[in-house]
């Protein structure tokens, strides 16, 4: 603000805006007044100034409210409403803060922020205040402590700050630049240029940044570069203040004339829509302030040094009737702000007193403020003194709380030990430095360390964390680490070690040497890799999955199913689910779960990966209900149906997993609600104390699963609910009835606290003490039972053996439950053993008359490890169907899956849980005999049509740019036919790979390819050569490389939008590539491992011809397609980009070389005397193709004539 013009007094208060004006304090002050005693001048107390107690305020109409005195005598500087709690800061022109509370400006708080420095301008954060004077931007909470002290440089004259975001700040002053800080780091960020310098006053709409500079211009800049897009010459003196609200932007200021600068009583006025200047507004007082306080309209207040105060529309006249005065104490008003509900106004004048005008009685100064934090009252000085010289003193003067429980700071002995501190090891560079002279050893200090203090590491798992780096890649076959001794092996978290040959040298049988297929886990949200395991595992669900096949581009049961048939055929390689967690990221249901993992989170193990599995275990249920019930209900019915399951037959996923239900309300006023319902899963409900029903108090007796069980299936509860009787909410009992029992029961533990936890430890316990009794009766409690004592305890001959204690250790779990229904709906629940069974006979028989037993089939465990941050893991029970399909033998067997890690393990390993690195996550319980309730065939949905001609996406998509012909109904493809194939990709996610110290690369994260082309070009008939299928793969993820000088796909090419290629889905030509392998054709490319690989398709070894192993020597180099075809076919290819056409005839014709080198495989030495002569020319050529003089290629190759059809 200027102040030159006026009287020359003045400006010795306020802060100078231009280098003409140095503050200095007031030489006419009474010293006395810069004193703790608070009087006037005059002799008056301030605070002893009449205010009434009750002020009578109109509403509507802005009237004073309050004064009080921030600082006696020192001119207020600057002024601000906090914008988060209700509070008023002044800053003074000696540095001072203060901060006034609520309407009736009680203070709150009162500190010094600079020595010597007015503060100029005070900014509200969450967690602080911003103070910025002359040099200095100082960050403090708002009872007075430093959060940070930025210094500028000594040459800095900062006059304006404006806060861009919640952490990042702009500071201009009267330099010509301004600097950009960033509030997390406290570091400059950017320093911008400004053309004209002195800028005093910045504000920000989401269009422009706007500078006033002390010039009297007001240049617009844009939000992003900070470049000037326009600019206002407002005044030719100097700019006094400036507002923007809307379209509109008006400022005040001071004109030259001939005895100095004046103050203008015309306000500029612009319009941000036009960029130029509209009437200006004439008003009756001489502005210095102005603000907009957009209430009902647009309506400015200007306010004069004097006192005096006008309302009036920017574009309106200024009426002298709207005039009010605001009664300083000293002559000046130094500052003025507008809180940001628009209803108060501060102001603060040159003697140190605010006064707070508002329209209402008791106003708000934020829309939503929170709530304020007060400090407790001091209780020491009520306290009387103690002499602590005094040996007789009491110590019962000392008031302590009376209490009868024991103190926090007794520890029991059992739950504390002594820690010694280790010494820490010297530090390697003083080892490396170090001379001897005698036993004494000199080495300088290599400064690493604070003079004088050492840190004592006071965890046993610190003084091991340099060993971190040398732990291995992969857990099996290397050697003990010592900080992972509690996690066995095979539970810890596996990943692949990759080489420059990708995965191709990774030893995946070293993991894994049965023959089901793992899932590998470098994949993005491959977390649920276990839970895909066991939905495989249970037969029919796997065949049903198989059997379903709709339109839509991404269903989860389709993409399951095809991940399935991967399952089906590997003979133990590792499959990956990446299709399917492609389409699991397209749905927005698992975006709202939070069930969509970031990288980082998932490779640090930020989220709680058993809460996790859980919710995506109810999710998938509910995702393939819903998408099995799409393709059997019909539309009409399907739309009332897709709130709840309303009945077990709405589908094949209902009726394995569904489990219909009464919901019973009872009102206390007798009212009973009964409402039918489903659910595909269970939560379990642990006991809060013995009053729960269940025999569970903290003294640990026993509690069988199955009565927690059935309190979860049987869930009562309190809770508010609309009862229609009262017609208002009571409080109800809510309670379920079972109608029918689910083939398979799906559990979620719900182990999230160390209070489940403790429940699960516990009871493991007492069942095991309740085994122990059971199996060799009372064992005396200091005595212990040698392993080989024990394994001779046993019944007499014809009973099953005992188990060994081993097995009984932290099993609470049963294999197998019996649920029984009454003819009253109730439910009982009770564990079953194998002594049971021969004691009641096969439960078969009783099914008629509602008696079910239910079979453990397979446990999700999350896995407890700092270092890895956890994983998943599944125990599954693999039936005999799967040992027939896969080895040929006929029974059933427990494994631990652990992404491509498969083991078999004992049965209770599958229920034992050391709940300190061990935590169940997810049951599955199925029912007897499951398997001959339903169809188990398979029968393959995709029909030849799929190879038909199809309409592509692409909108610009035109028969003159068909590149392919698709098959005629006499040329669907047989057993044994050839089809030459090739695919191109793009990169979505770029590769992650460290620098060793020996100067080799390690790759820690291959990139994400997705297939972007496929191209299958007929092997025989008369149209020899000429593709059939040439899809382009619409995608919608990021892609971050086109890798367009060895894949030929453009940008755009891949936009629907865009396009001019055939453009298809991805699922559409997965489909056609399902239909050739199932059909049994052979497929002829270059490479094609790695197709497959990406394409996410598992391919029999007897189905593929690749020319890359066709041609190639045992310890040797692969050969390119490029090389092979100018070597054997006298053809340049891939000049400057590949065209996958081009690639696949290639193939083709070399597989017709081979068959004529080879006599068809007769004669294969003289083949490879062939091959020696190829590795040589090879050599000598270093493997490059010259130059050609005439470009040739496939497409103008006699080898295929009929392709010049196309």
């Amino acid at each position: 603000m200027n102040f030159e013009g006026l009287d020359p007094g003045l400006a010795e208060y306020a802060p100078a805006m231009h280098s003409a004006l140095d503050p200095v304090l007031d030489a006419h002050l009474n010293p006395s007044l810069l004193q703790n005693v608070e009087l006037d001048p005059e002799g008056v107390a301030l605070e002893a100034l009449p205010v009434q107690e009750s002020v009578h305020i109109m509403e509507g109409v802005y009237s004073e409210l309050h004064s009080v005195v921030a600082e006696v005598g020192v001119p207020v500087t600057v002024s601000h409403f906090d914008l988060h709690e209700e509070m008023l800061w002044v800053g003074s022109h000696g540095g001072h803060a203060t901060s006034f509370f609520g309407p009736t400006l009680e203070r709150y708080s009162s500190f010094q922020v600079n020595s010597s420095d007015e503060i100029r301008q005070i900014q509200s954060l969450e967690n602080g205040i911003l103070f910025l004077t002359k040099n200095n931007l100082k960050y403090m909470a708002r009872g007075g402590l430093i959060i940070f002290d930025y210094l500028l440089d000594e040459s800095e004259d900062m006059h304006s700050l404006l806060l861009t975001d919640s952490s990042m700040l702009l500071v201009g002053g009267l330099q010509n630049h301004i600097l950009e800080i960033d509030l997390n780091t406290v570091q400059e960020t950017q320093k911008y240029a400004v053309e004209t310098p002195g800028v005093a006053i910045m504000r920000q709409t989401n269009r422009f940044f706007f500078c006033g500079h002390t010039s009297g211009k007001i240049s617009l800049r844009d939000l992003r570069t900070f470049k000037v897009e326009h600019e206002f010459d407002a005044f030719s003196g100097s700019l006094s203040d400036f507002d923007v609200h809307g379209n509109l932007l008006a400022s005040c200021g001071f004109s030259s004339r001939l005895t100095g600068l004046a103050c203008d009583r015309f306000l500029k006025v612009y319009d941000l829509r036009m960029m130029r200047a509209i009437t200006p507004l004439q008003v009756h007082v001489d502005p210095a302030f102005l603000r907009f306080i957009p209430t009902y309209t647009s309506r400015l207040a200007i306010i004069s040094q004097s006192g005096q105060c006008q309302f009036c529309e920017p574009t309106g006249l200024a009426n002298p009737a709207d005039i009010f005065h605001v009664n300083p104490v000293g002559p000046l008003l130094m500052t003025f702000d507008v809180s940001a509900s628009k209803q108060a106004l501060a102001f603060g004048d040159s003697e140190g007193c605010v006064h707070l005008w508002t329209d209402s009685p008791e106003p708000s100064f934020n829309p939503y403020s929170r709530e304020t934090e007060f400090a407790l009252p001091c209780l020491v000085d009520s306290l009387p003194p103690l002499d602590w010289s005094q040996d007789l003193l009491p110590l019962s003067l000392i008031p302590v709380p009376l209490t009868t429980d024991t103190l926090l700071s007794d520890w029991p002995a059992a739950n504390s030990a002594p820690a010694p501190r280790r010494a820490p090891p010297v530090d390697a560079e003083i080892l490396r430095t170090m001379k001897k002279v005698g036993f004494i050893g000199y080495a300088p200090n290599p400064r690493t360390r604070l003079r004088n203090q050492i840190p004592y590491r006071l965890k046993e798992s610190d003084s091991e964390f340099d060993s971190f780096s040398k732990v291995t890649e992969s857990p099996i076959g290397r050697e003990e680490e010592p900080h992972l001794h509690m996690v066995s092996k095979k539970y810890r978290k596996v990943t692949i070690k990759y080489s420059k040959l990708g995965l191709e040298d990774f030893d995946f049988k070293h993991y894994n040497k049965t023959l089901f297929a793992g899932l590998e886990p470098h994949i993005p949200n491959a977390y649920c890799n276990c839970m895909i395991q066991v939905l495989y595992f249970l037969e029919p669900v796997r065949c049903l999955i198989q059997n379903h096949l709709c339109q839509k581009e991404f269903c989860l049961a389709c993409e399951l199913g095809f991940l399935f048939h991967m399952l089906d055929l590997s003979r133990g390689d590792p499959c990956q689910g990446s299709n399917f967690l492609r389409a699991f990221r397209t749905i927005p249901e698992a975006s709202a779960l939070g069930l969509i993992l970031a990288d980082s989170d998932e490779a640090s193990g930020k989220g709680n990966l058993a809460r996790l599995i859980q919710r995506w275990n109810r999710f998938i249920l509910t995702q393939l209900h819903q998408d099995m019930q799409e393709l059997e209900v019909p539309q009409a019915y399907r739309g009332a149906a897709s709130s709840s399951f309303c009945s077990s037959g709405d589908s094949v996923i209902g009726q394995l997993f569904s489990c219909e239900m009464e919901n019973c309300s009872l009102c206390r006023c007798g009212s009973e609600t009964v409402r039918a319902s489903s659910t595909l899963l269970f939560t379990l409900s642990y006991p809060e104390g013995s009053n729960s029903g269940i025999p569970y108090n903290k003294t640990g007796k026993n509690c069988d699963f199955a009565q927690v069980l059935k309190r979860s299936i049987c869930l009562e509860q309190n809770t508010q609910a609309w009862c229609d009787n009262c017609e208002k909410y009571q409080p109800t009992i809510q309670t379920r009835n079972i109608r029918h029992l689910p083939d398979i029961l799906v559990i979620n533990c719900e182990v999230n606290s160390l209070k489940e936890a403790d429940f699960w430890r516990m009871q493991a316990d007492v069942a095991f003490k309740m085994a122990i009794k059971k199996h060799s009766g009372e064992i005396s409690k200091n005595t212990e039972l040698a392993l080989a004592d024990w394994k001779e305890l046993g019944s007499p001959e014809g009973m099953l053996r005992c188990p060994s204690i081993e097995e009984l250790k932290n099993v609470w779990l049963p294999f197998s439950i019996r649920m029984k229904l009454t003819k009253n709906k109730g439910l009982d629940v009770c564990n079953w053993t194998d002594g049971d069974e021969m004691q009641w006979g096969p439960a078969r028989a009783e099914e008629e008359h509602g008696v079910y037993v239910y079979d453990l089939m397979a446990t999700v465990v999350h896995i407890l490890d700092s270092r890895t941050g956890g994983s998943l893991v599944a125990h599954i029970k693999v039936g005999e169907t799967y040992h027939q399909r896969k080895e040929g033998v006929t029974h059933q067997q427990w494994y631990l899956f652990n992404d491509f890690l498969i083991e078999p393990i004992d049965k209770h390993e599958a229920v034992q849980f050391d709940m300190n690195w061990k935590v169940p996550a997810i049951l599955y319980y199925t029912k007897r005999n499951l398997n001959s309730k339903y169809n188990l065939n398979i029968k393959n949905p995709i029909e030849a049509s799929v190879l038909m001609a199809e309409a592509s996406l692409a909108r610009k998509q035109r028969k003159t740019h068909t590149t392919f012909i698709p098959l005629m109904l006499n040329e669907m493809p047989q057993v044994g036919d050839l089809v030459g194939l090739d695919a191109e990709f793009v990169t979505l996610n770029e590769e992650e790979a460290e620098l060793r110290s020996d100067g080799t690369k390690s790759t820690i994260k291959p990139s994400q390819m997705s297939v972007a082309r496929i191209t299958c070009v007929r092997g025989q008939g008369p149209n020899e050569g000429i593709p059939f299928i040439d899809d382009y793969i619409s995608t919608q993820e990021q892609v971050v490389d086109y890798l367009t000088q060895y894949s030929g796909i453009k940008p755009g090419d891949l936009d629907a939008k865009i396009s001019s290629k055939h453009l298809t889905t991805l699922k559409s030509t997965y489909l056609k590539l399902r239909f050739l392998i199932d059909i049994g054709v052979k497929f002829v490319g270059h490479g094609l491992q790695k197709d497959f690989r990406v394409i996410n398709l598992m391919v029999p070894k007897d189905q593929v011809l690749d020319t890359v192993y066709l041609f190639h020597m045992p310890r040797k180099r692969m050969i390119s397609l490029r090389f092979l075809a100018w070597y054997f076919l006298d053809l340049k290819i891939q000049g400057e980009t590949h065209d996958s056409i081009e690639d696949a005839r290639t193939a083709l014709q070399l597989y017709q070389k081979y068959l004529e080198l080879s006599k068809n495989g007769t004669e294969p030495e003289s083949f490879h005397k062939v091959l020696k002569g190829l590795y040589e020319k090879g050599r000598k050529m270093d493997w490059k193709v010259p130059e050609p003089e005439g470009q040739t290629s496939p497409k103008n190759a006699a080898v295929f004539p009929s392709v010049l059809a196309l």
